[in-house]
């Protein structure tokens, strides 16, 4: 079976790196072909799947300006590849990869559904693309494929075909993840982190939806609770320059406590440096990072968005979305664990993982939706 997934871009992000993981695990054993098409650029992830012998094609589109000619790029593309699957990954490698499709009639279409509510400060050509998805739905894809039960029912809401939703939680690879006391020292040991200090991260990228203000708020509240608690950020847009993230760390008194080290490429062995993780989105689909920090044995703290719930259980605390309090508070609760209850609590996490929402599992579910399409007589 040949695969052919489109997504806009493939620099650094969540959605990014969990596509290369599941082609890397789909694979299967040589039985499946994966190729990667950005509609951009390579990206590091797109560095990384080449590294990893998998084939990856760019279409050099900078701007909406460019939509007609991506298009009809990956229209050629689609020609010379005559793949068995088009998949879409979010909503414009959805649009034109679903329109390529169809139109050079290559492949059955499946589109990938990765957020859940969109929020103020969501691009226009992310919500013009969305709005052309929904009056498509009908027609483009043969099945979407929503990463959270929340995000099937928002997009079914704005008129997404719920006869061809269906829900296939993300998965993670735990023995890919493995934690290991030497990988925190290591990194605590670089940044200048002493072992025995407290430490609470977020990774993630400087946006409105991951709302870092409620982190930076709610890290001033828990320094004025615990003076020596640190605060570790990893990802893009975490770095001084950031003058309006500065000015938010300078407003809530933790600019000593506050460790900025921006996009890194060894994020499972931050996440190891952690006692906690919290997640501070106002609104999220499937959040990726918090099922890597519980695969690698962090307990987190996440607000009630998305799946961020379903995914946690009861190995961790989940609180109210834009209350810095009750996030402070959440964070607390499981700092005040001794270190070996914070453990306990970790590789719990890490069991919840393995056992409900493995990488195998998720691919093995790709899969059979795959086949089951390509078993049907006539494209829907």
């Amino acid at each position: 079976m040949r695969v052919v997934h489109v997504i806009a871009g493939l620099g650094v992000g969540g959605a990014e790196h969990y596509l290369r993981r599941m082609v890397l695990a789909g694979r299967d054993a040589g039985r499946n072909e994966h190729i990667v098409v950005s509609l951009t650029s390579v990206g590091e992830v797109g560095a990384m799947l080449r590294e990893a012998n998998v084939t990856v094609e760019t279409l050099g589109m900078q701007s909406a300006l460019d939509f007609s000619t991506a298009l009809f790029r990956l229209c050629r593309l689609l020609r010379e590849l005559r793949p068995d699957v088009v998949q879409g990954w979010m909503y414009h490698g959805d649009l034109i990869g679903g329109l390529a499709a169809r139109w050079t009639r290559q492949g059955r279409v499946v589109w990938g559904v990765r957020a859940s509510n969109l929020v103020a400060g969501t691009p226009l050509t992310t919500l013009i693309a969305r709005w052309l998805c929904a009056r498509l739905s009908s027609r483009v894809p043969d099945v979407i494929i929503c990463a959270a039960e929340s995000g099937r029912r928002v997009h079914v809401a704005i008129g997404y075909d719920a006869a061809r939703t269906c829900v296939i939680a993300n998965g993670f690879d735990v023995d890919d993840a493995l934690p290991s006391p030497a990988h925190s020292t290591t990194v605590r040991a670089a940044l200048g982190l002493h072992p025995d200090e407290l430490v609470v991260g977020l990774v993630g990228r400087f946006h409105p939806i991951k709302d870092i203000h409620n982190f930076v708020r709610a890290a001033g509240i828990l320094v004025q609770r615990t003076p020596g608690i640190r605060f570790l950020m990893v990802g893009r847009g975490f770095e001084p320059a950031n003058l309006e993230l500065m000015q938010w760390i300078e407003q809530n008194g933790v600019r000593e406590n506050m460790l900025l080290v921006g996009e890194r490429s060894d994020i499972s062995r931050c996440l190891a440096a952690l006692d906690v993780f919290a997640l501070s989105s106002r609104a999220e689909g499937f959040p990726n990072v918090v099922g890597e920090a519980m695969a690698v044995g962090v307990p987190c703290v996440v607000t009630d968005v998305g799946d961020a719930a379903r995914l946690v259980g009861d190995t961790g605390r989940v609180v109210a979305p834009q209350d810095p309090t009750a996030l402070a508070d959440g964070i607390a609760e499981l700092l005040a664990l001794s270190h070996d209850e914070r453990v306990a609590a970790g590789l719990r996490a890490r069991a919840r993982i393995r056992d409900e929402f493995s990488l195998a599992r998720a691919s093995a579910r790709y899969n059979a939706v795959y086949a089951g399409l390509l078993a049907r007589p006539e494209a829907a």
